[in-house]
């Protein structure tokens, strides 16, 4: 490579976490764990800690994990069933979780859909919805108890660029009047940026000791990954600019950071890319509308998170 092509490449990169801190005795949970980088942030906190994988796809997912547990020596690497697209599932994973572990220090909503064509969720929620926002709002909901009881804690929502793209329709938040599938991953994408900052603003009203239990939101960046499958026009476009694209490893960086850097201990609410805060959409940090989204997934998901 010349140099200019690897300056490029460099800044493609983009941030890496430096941290070396050791997560002995703690527990981790990163949903979609099986590929892209989810599995790249598996396999860095395995080097780190206790690491559950939570998937889907059994199979590939135990692929993933014993590859994982031969590279970095921690048997300690263990696969759950969990399928974001059924409620059912979820409350499934959480049940059985809770009585196996006592204790959960990290939680990174990892897992995500994208670009698909139109469809439901068990739940008849719309599929980026359900799976990317609805789906790790009732997890969060679910195992919020265990994780105070072992801050510090901490919750990473892994979002996108996207969110500046989206809008929260209430009138139509299924899709069911019109849908076009960018902008579903769009609006999905916000979703999880407004959950953050309303979760660690309720966070924060109830904990004395606040800065032991944060939420945070990231950007990977752009990183080839299986995440476009569902566009053949997207699978295209990666294959060529993919000199312009993340690694998966490049692109775990910033959950990482988020999950184990010693600087933010005590920040909570705010958004990352390349592992430094990164800039919000105006509509990404309307307040109203993010407890309004609050109480409508809460009203779909039949649960009283106050």
């Amino acid at each position: 490579l010349t140099a200019a092509a690897l300056s490029c490449r460099r800044y493609v990169a983009g941030g890496q976490c430096k941290s070396t801190a050791k997560l002995e005795g703690k527990v981790a949970i990163i949903t979609g764990a099986n590929t892209g980088i989810g599995k790249e942030t598996a396999r860095d906190l395995a080097r780190r800690g206790k690491v559950i994988v939570a998937c889907r796809d059994i199979a590939k997912a135990e692929a993933a994990a014993s590859e994982i547990r031969a590279e970095t020596g921690n048997q300690q690497v263990i696969v759950k069933k969990l399928d974001l697209a059924d409620t059912k599932s979820i409350r499934e994973f959480a049940e059985k979780f809770l009585a196996e572990e006592k204790e959960l220090h990290i939680l990174i909503n990892n897992a995500g859909v994208m670009l698909c064509p139109y469809s439901k969720t068990a739940d008849g929620f719309e599929m980026h919805l359900g799976v990317n926002h609805l789906g790790h709002f009732l997890l969060t909901f679910l195992l919020l108890e265990r994780l105070k009881q072992s801050a510090p804690a901490r919750i990473v929502n892994v979002s996108s660029l996207a969110h500046h793209g989206g809008r929260i329709r209430f009138h139509d938040l299924h899709g069911e009047k019109s849908y076009n599938r960018g902008l579903a991953y769009c609006h999905s994408k916000l979703a999880n940026v407004l959950f953050t900052r309303e979760l660690a603003k309720r966070l924060q009203g109830k904990s004395q000791r606040r800065a032991e239990f944060t939420a945070n939101a990231l950007h990977p960046g752009s990183v080839r990954s299986e995440l476009v499958r569902h566009s053949f026009v997207m699978m295209w476009l990666w294959k060529i600019f993919s000199f312009f694209l993340k690694t998966p490893w490049e692109g775990a960086q910033t959950s990482v950071y988020c999950a184990v850097a010693e600087e933010l201990d005590s920040v909570t609410g705010q958004y990352f890319s390349d592992c430094q805060p990164a800039y919000v959409s105006p509509r990404g940090r309307d307040d109203e509308t993010a407890k309004k989204l609050w109480s409508v997934s809460c009203e779909l998901l039949g649960i009283q998170w106050d």
